[in-house]
């Protein structure tokens, strides 16, 4: 790790506090930097801000109060998720002071190489698949994964040498707030329209998403999906030199699919079936993570054991049980229509969908074309209950019933079902209208398929 960057020694505030905000908060300081911490949660349920506080930290909670900052600051970093229309944010904004990200502070002490990885979805069985892949580099010393997926960069980066590399998934939230981030390979999985409430836009979205690679050079490398005329456009505005991929034509460079087969630049690497994990989308994953695997030598043997083995990411198209005859599967980290869509076409068998959540304003007439032919039968609850139905509807889905919460959507979902049904749990949208997170939610439907496995048997 660098010891120097140019957060050091500076006064800083570092708005909203879980896991990011805890970690580079810990870090600033440790780089010498003047640090005050502001969370908007009480005091009594925050365990981060009473760990400061016997730290020495400076923290103000229960307010994002705009008078807590003023122009004595250099910098103001944000927690991710926190809106730019926050009355703190905005009042550094007016003081011209720069509002960053976490990321940003991360990388700028990093010498570890960086791949960095975004995307609207598959972000994190990319950036996974690509960590398990390099560690069989004979480049590096240690692979790690952080970011997005749970793990904050600053404590990563704490441990990591230039002789390591650090696959690090970065959200448009993370991308928008970075300066001077420059990993040396990045890659662009895809790009759809959703988190269109943050970004009140898609061409904002997309600009937040091509920060990834707006620092790179041509000694650098962009890695994208090739699949659409948008996504190749996207790729002029790179400097990098780029590297693309695709399963729906043949390329003179880059990763593909021809004939169900995988080929890197000509060269055959497996076949597509050998992927463990279900859904053409997982192929394109797979594709992704070979292109940057390939650039560091690791061999076909080990990148086929890696894609033959991976059973997937928990609450990504998550494997959960078997009973009754019923498959079930976690997709919660299905927050938008888009990434429910992929969840749909990944099976051949009859699916019992389970379905809602938070209300962002958009519909899901979208989801039309998957549903018909494949939901048999639709469990739904949450705040978009009535708009998911509506679509269904005109989707043909015969039998749909709407329930109060998770709770009860899982045994009505397992009463509705046939054996040989898949039971899937793929919201198509947030989860903050009954959950804290998307995890928090995957968890608890786990957690009702267990008892409710119990009261089958």
């Amino acid at each position: 790790m660098k010891t120097k960057s140019n957060y050091s020694n500076k006064k800083i505030l570092v708005l909203g506090l879980a896991k990011s905000g805890f970690a580079v908060a810990k870090l600033l300081k440790k780089m010498g930097s003047d640090v005050t911490v502001v969370d908007s949660n009480p005091l009594e349920k925050n365990a981060e801000a009473k760990a400061l506080i016997d730290d020495g930290f400076k923290v103000t909670t229960g307010s994002n109060d705009k008078n807590l900052i003023d122009d004595s600051y250099d910098y103001l970093v944000k927690n991710p998720g926190i809106f730019y229309s926050n009355e703190l944010v905005e009042r550094a904004e007016e003081l011209n002071i720069p509002v960053i990200t976490e990321p940003e502070i991360a990388y700028s002490y990093s010498d570890a190489t960086m791949v960095a990885v975004t995307g609207t979805n598959g972000k994190t069985t990319v950036t996974t698949l690509i960590q398990l892949m390099l560690k069989h580099s004979p480049k590096f010393e240690n692979s790690y994964y952080a970011g997005n997926i749970g793990i904050p960069i600053s404590d990563v980066i704490q441990k990591a040498t230039k002789n390591d590399v650090v696959v690090t998934e970065l959200s448009s939230f993370q991308l928008q707030g970075t300066i001077d981030l420059h990993p040396h390979v990045a890659v662009l999985n895809n790009i759809y329209s959703t988190h269109l409430d943050f970004h009140k836009n898609r061409a904002n979205y997309i600009k937040a998403k091509m920060h990834i690679t707006k620092n790179q050079t041509k000694n650098d490398y962009f890695v994208i999906n090739w699949n659409t005329d948008e996504w190749r456009k996207l790729a002029e505005q790179s400097n990098a030199t780029i590297v693309p991929f695709s399963d729906n034509q043949e390329l003179t460079s880059g990763t593909y699919v021809k004939d169900d087969v995988i080929y890197c630049n000509g060269e055959k690497i497996m076949n597509a079936d050998e992927i463990q994990i279900p859904g053409e989308h997982n192929v394109q994953n797979a594709l992704a993570a070979i292109s940057v695997a390939k650039m560091y030598d690791v061999s076909n043997e080990d990148i086929v054991e890696v894609l033959s083995s991976f059973t997937g990411v928990k609450h990504r198209i998550q494997y959960v049980d078997t009973f009754g005859g019923h498959k079930f599967y976690n997709d919660s980290k299905a927050t938008n229509v888009e990434a429910t869509i992929v969840a749909l076409t990944a099976f051949k068998k009859p699916i019992t969908l389970i379905a809602g959540g938070l209300d962002r304003g958009n519909g899901f007439d979208e989801l039309i074309p998957s549903l018909k032919g494949k939901v048999n039968n639709l469990v739904v609850y949450g705040q978009t209950a009535d708009k998911v139905i509506a679509s269904a509807e005109k989707a043909d889905v015969s039998n749909i019933v709407k329930v109060n919460n998770l709770k009860e959507a899982v045994p009505e979902a397992y009463k509705q079902s046939d054996a040989g049904d898949v039971i899937l749990l793929s919201p198509a949208a947030a989860s903050w209208d009954q959950f804290k997170t998307f995890e928090q939610r995957g968890d608890q439907f786990i957690q009702e398929v267990e008892t409710l496995k119990g009261e089958v048997k």
